[in-house]
């Protein structure tokens, strides 16, 4: 009787520890969400759909327009170079950013590919079958464990080392992405300070006298419509922004709006 009692007591602070743990990640992603409907305004001059979140880190703020649409998870396509860049230099799959990547000969679909690159080159020209070698040096099981560790979307990447980002099971929210990106912007990821320091360079997509914008693109076709999305960070002196949009592509020519779409939200919220 008492060794049951003992068994019961055991499992009801295993359970308490248990909820206390998942009570903590909440809090931990507990910021406030503050919605801005207005900016729909710009979503239909383009004639788009979509989302698009602003974390402002200093206040705790994440500015959403659409916040329903800016918790569903999608497939993170080319945006997830960034954690790829990041994992390949950390675990030596990449030796740094002066490698080159060997171009094979084979056809591309994009004739931009169909050269050797650096990472740095990669990453700016989106090249695909780069990446998808870099993922083969990590290895699955590898993968599978830094993804986890990065608290990265829903965390699952199958059993295609070299697929997982564009057409699933890797599936991860714009709330999810400005998340990822603020701890990457403050150097606050598992990853020497060689590492981070090397994916921000990379990454910088635009410098004035008063900000800075790293970015990535990511466009994934695996759904109807497909996803378009513009993720990164723009570092004013000492605060930091991290911003994602996505919207659905409907046409081709769709994807080409990313960026300025996600420009004038980013100087409507008196960012950029």
């Amino acid at each position: 009787m008492k060794t049951s009692v003992m068994r019961r007591a055991r499992r009801f602070s295993l359970l308490l520890t248990a909820l206390a743990g998942m009570l903590l990640s909440q809090l931990s992603q507990a910021e406030q969400i503050e919605a801005h409907p207005e900016l729909g305004a710009v979503f239909k001059t383009m004639g788009v759909t979509g989302t698009f979140v602003l974390f402002d880190v200093a206040n705790d703020v994440q500015r959403v327009y659409s916040p329903s649409r800016a918790q569903v998870r999608y497939f993170p396509a080319s945006t997830f170079k960034i954690p790829n860049s990041l994992i390949g230099l950390e675990t030596g799959a990449v030796k740094d950013l002066n490698e080159v990547f060997r171009y094979d000969g084979k056809p591309r679909m994009l004739k931009a590919w169909e050269q050797d690159m650096t990472l740095a080159e990669a990453i700016r020209a989106s090249n695909v079958p780069v990446y998808q070698e870099i993922a083969r040096r990590v290895g699955l099981h590898s993968m599978a464990s830094w993804v986890d560790k990065l608290d990265y979307g829903n965390r699952q990447i199958g059993k295609m080392v070299d697929q997982f980002w564009l057409g699933g099971p890797l599936k991860i929210s714009a709330l999810e992405q400005t998340r990822f990106l603020a701890k990457l912007a403050q150097k606050k990821l598992p990853f020497s300070e060689q590492t981070i320091d090397a994916v921000h360079a990379i990454t910088l997509h635009e410098q004035t006298e008063t900000y800075q914008i790293h970015a990535k693109t990511g466009w994934s076709n695996a759904t109807k419509p497909g996803i378009g999305w513009w993720v990164g960070w723009v570092k004013r002196g000492d605060q930091l922004y991290p911003f994602a949009l996505n919207i659905d592509i409907r046409r081709d020519e769709d994807a080409a709006l990313r960026v300025p779409l996600a420009r004038q939200l980013l100087s409507r919220l008196g960012v950029i």
